[in-house]
């Protein structure tokens, strides 16, 4: 049975039975990730940015004997931002190729296609079945990076400590657990505003502003997710010249997620992007103890930064890609064979 569902109001009991499918389709498809534990997981499936909405579904399987209620066996969440829904759909294992992955899609995209929305977007992994499911509901794929891990136990410390005090003279680094005070808001923003060489090579402008960028703080503390900052300050104008984000998720604290790393064009040069990033590592060092990895994606265009990301220590894992699809398209293929 799929049913809409609110995590919000959902019963710990819910919450926790999904909790069981998403390690299970961790320990099937992604056997070295960390896994999933209860802290603040009913936040991040529900807390969102301004303007923003998440919808999500269960599929639970047959009530026990005594009438108690079947697990939840499958969810889909679609998140309506802008003008795309951004899909995300996890199968237990043992539920797998009997159509409730299809179902769950459907349900989704149909609701994608009422709500006025012309696409749909998913992150799918490489390596794992969802490759060829969604290619088979006639996604297709418009990007891919390569996600990379550092584990901390292999870090060269004393290494680290000098790359980050390479910065050149006129520059101060500073750490920002939680984010940056409101005074640098502004030069935080126009940093994340400049034109900035992405992953694939092109340029895409960042759409941050002072106050989107405190909205994406406060989304990030609401939903369990512990943001630290390290911006490299031009001493002369007092300028974010630099920046690098990672966040340490309740979810997974073991693990952490690099965000963005931005050198602003005219500061470029100058051992800003190493000195950040080994900076960052030093601080979660003291700051997250059981912080065991950092993860990170990149696309192999990005030679820059796949070369400092290699010099920390950071070693490929596999393909991470982006798929899209026409949301008329894929609800008529979808309510065609049913």
């Amino acid at each position: 049975m799929v049913r809409e569902w609110d995590p919000r109001t959902a019963s710990s009991a819910e919450v926790a039975s999904l909790l069981d499918t998403l390690n299970a389709v961790l320990t099937v498809d992604l056997p070295q990730d960390p896994p999933w534990q209860g802290h603040s997981v009913r936040e991040y499936l529900s807390e969102v940015m301004p303007g923003e909405r998440r919808i999500s579904w269960v599929a639970q399987g047959d009530p026990a004997p005594d009438g108690t209620p079947g697990p939840i066996v499958g969810h889909v969440h679609v998140l309506l931002l802008g003008g795309i829904g951004v899909l995300e759909v996890v199968v237990h294992p043992a539920a797998r190729r009997r159509g409730l992955g299809r179902e769950l899609v459907r349900v989704a995209a149909r609701r994608v296609w009422d709500e006025g929305f012309q696409s749909i977007g998913v992150e799918v992994v490489g390596d794992t079945p969802a490759v060829g499911f969604y290619e088979s509901l006639g996604f297709t794929r418009d990007y891919v990076e390569t996600r990379s891990v550092l584990d901390l136990r292999t870090v060269d410390w004393p290494a680290l400590t000098e790359m980050a005090a390479g910065v050149d003279a006129g520059y101060r680094v500073e750490f920002w657990p939680g984010g940056p005070p409101d005074e640098l808001l502004e030069p935080y923003a126009r940093a994340k505003a400049e034109v900035r060489e992405v992953d694939d090579g092109e340029l895409r402008p960042s759409s941050y502003d002072p106050e989107r960028l405190r909205d994406s703080l406060d989304t990030l503390h609401r939903r369990g997710m512990k943001p630290y900052i390290v911006l490299a300050v031009h001493e002369q104008t007092g300028e974010v010249a630099g920046l690098t984000e990672v966040v340490v998720p309740a979810q997974h604290p073991t693990r952490a997620d690099q965000y963005d790393t931005i050198v602003v064009r005219e500061h470029r040069g100058h051992g800003i992007d190493r000195a950040i990033k080994a900076r960052m590592l030093l601080e979660l060092r003291s700051a997250e103890p059981d912080l065991a990895e950092v993860q990170t994606w990149n696309a192999q265009a990005n030679e820059a930064m796949l070369k400092v990301n290699a010099e920390l220590g950071y070693r490929p894992d596999r393909d991470w890609c982006e798929y899209g699809v026409d949301v008329a398209e894929l609800v008529h293929r979808l309510d065609s064979h049913r």
